[in-house]
């Protein structure tokens, strides 16, 4: 089995390398482990709880007992399945903003600054405002990728926005265009009540082109000739194979998984490499470190109306739901249930926002698990920007072991102060008018729960991860020691290897990871292909007047 190029992973960024390479003529192979994405679980937007919950979907990562949480180990959950991570997400859409791109440039990205992703967001997208507003200038339409807002029936999303006014803050009726800061619709993943994830978008077309060719199998290492990549080597029906690669490989396994085929691959720190007993082939000491997470906790009140999705949460009103969109592929079970959102800066003196809202009509967590008092509803709320560094190791040599996974979370005194912060944040907003005929009273934390200390012990026990890893690659000049990737995302040291998924983000964007992740791959295509980058936008964004002296 050979191709110009072999792609490790049917992810986000995967999916869309395959769709562009294949589309200039280039032959394609992609290695995914995961299975088929059909049946109503993944495709239903609504039942979004379901595949990141399950073995057959999911790696079934979790971290170490995290130091500063307790011991507590978190969940890791990351796609097993044609689509990755994009078939069992959220479906939530965020570009990020401006400035973290033009932080990515400045850490030696060259080339990955806002001017020049913005035109590949692009390329990728195919908007729809839905009659909700926007910034068509700053938006594509027609990319592969469909991005859509839900129908906001709700009064609750609406009163988050206005409660958001109230408190001073801006509004935005597109967080992804020209002005990131403040509260609005918020975006998703979903056509035609569909889950739009990066295997519908773009997979399954280049499937239906000859020279692209989907292959199930454990990616175990890249295989070299020297230093250079000449294939990867697979575990498929308990046979090893070679898949061969005529011009390159490219890892696109997730911030888990590639810095893990690397390492196994002798391509790492050379110290850990030698006490797994793999044969170092390129010391990168920046292998599987400067791993970054988005945390998150949410805020859930009680309400007074009986309004809230709550009334759905029986086994009846599910049938009748999911029959609905069986059938129709419309009504509840067509969104995510995510319909406004915020983006904050959390004190003055911040530049752009440092805190993101998901507001959700219903008090429940992302293992299904509903609140007792019934009616009610939330806002995740975390800090965007930690800087707690966390790694991937190997456990083990053998490529199915998982590897070791420490996020090192709240290890910075900056994140408790950042949290706390959020929550009395997120109080005020909750305390709004707007909210007055709906807020019957606090279930999490709880009004009592309102000192530091308290604050800590209640963010120490609940604060979960929002399922955003990445940064294990890190993309930076070839120069640069820690640097993995330079900002073609050639593996430094090696050739004819390259890495393009989320693993390869210098730092943590602001909001969901999709959006980039599918953005890198699109630009990386380009690279790989020898071609010239899109031309630069000369698009500026907002950014609030008064930053350095105001919070709102």
């Amino acid at each position: 089995m050979q191709a110009d190029f072999v792609i490790v992973g049917a992810g986000s960024a995967g999916c869309a390398m395959a769709y562009r390479l294949s589309e200039a003529g280039a032959s394609v192979i992609v290695i995914e482990h995961g299975g088929t994405d059909a049946g109503p679980l993944i495709q239903m937007p609504a039942a979004l709880s379901y595949p990141m919950n399950m073995k057959r979907y999911d790696w079934g990562y979790s971290s170490e007992p995290e130091p500063h949480l307790g011991g507590r180990r978190l969940a890791c959950p990351r796609g097993k399945v044609i689509g990755g991570s994009s078939s069992i997400n959220g479906m939530v859409y965020v570009r990020g903003h401006a400035m973290d791109f033009d932080h990515w440039a400045e850490q030696g990205a060259e080339g990955w600054s806002y001017a020049d992703v913005l035109p590949y967001y692009k390329r990728m997208e195919n908007w729809h405002d839905g009659g909700h507003g926007g910034d068509p200038a700053w938006r594509g339409t027609d990319g592969p990728l469909h991005v859509s807002r839900g129908a906001r029936q709700n009064p609750l999303f609406k009163a988050f926005v206005q409660a958001g006014i109230e408190a001073g803050y801006q509004a935005t009726d597109d967080y992804n265009g020209h002005k990131q800061e403040g509260f609005g619709p918020m975006e998703q993943t979903v056509w035609r009540g569909r889950r739009w994830s990066a295997a519908n978008a773009y997979l399954r077309p280049a499937l239906k082109r000859d020279n692209c060719t989907l292959v199930n199998g454990l990616a175990q290492r890249v295989i070299f000739e020297g230093r250079r990549a000449r294939g990867v080597e697979i575990l498929q029906g308990g046979k090893t194979k070679v898949i061969h690669a005529a011009r390159e490989v490219v890892l696109a396994a997730s911030s888990i998984n590639s810095p893990k085929l690397l390492m196994l691959s002798g391509v790492g720190p050379a110290g850990h490499l030698a006490e797994q007993g793999v044969d170092v082939i390129a010391d990168r000491p920046g292998v599987g470190q400067n791993l970054q997470d988005h945390l998150e906790l949410y805020l859930q009140m009680a309400s007074k109306q009986p309004i809230t999705l709550y009334r759905y949460w029986n086994l009846f009103s599910k049938a009748v739901i999911g029959a609905q969109w069986l059938f129709t592929k419309t009504g509840m079970g067509s969104s995510n249930q995510f319909e406004s959102a915020a983006f904050i800066r959390s004190k003055a003196g911040v530049p752009y926002p440092d805190v993101q809202y998901h507001f959700l009509p219903i008090a429940v967590r992302y293992d299904g698990k509903v609140a007792a008092e019934g009616h009610g509803f939330q806002a995740h709320v975390g800090p965007m920007r930690s800087k707690s560094r966390g790694s991937v190791t190997l456990a083990s040599p053998d490529p199915a072991e998982a590897p070791k996974i420490t996020f090192n979370y709240m290890s910075h005194a900056d994140d408790w102060e950042d949290f706390r912060r959020c929550i009395r944040l997120t109080r005020e907003i909750f305390a709004q008018d707007a909210f007055k005929p709906f807020v019957k009273h606090e279930i999490q934390p709880g009004a009592a729960v309102q000192s530091d200390d308290a604050l800590n012990d209640f963010i120490s026990e609940h604060v979960e991860s929002a399922y955003h890893p990445c940064g294990t690659c890190r993309m930076g000049r070839a120069d640069d020691p820690q640097a993995v990737v330079d900002p073609q995302a050639r593996v430094i040291g090696v050739e004819g290897l390259r890495v393009a998924d989320s693993s390869i983000f210098p730092r943590i964007t602001n909001g969901n990871l999709n959006a980039p992740s599918i953005m890198v791959g699109e630009k990386v295509s380009d690279h790989l292909l020898g071609k010239d980058t899109l031309a630069r936008s000369n698009d500026r964004a907002w950014i609030h007047p008064d930053w350095q002296t105001a919070q709102r």
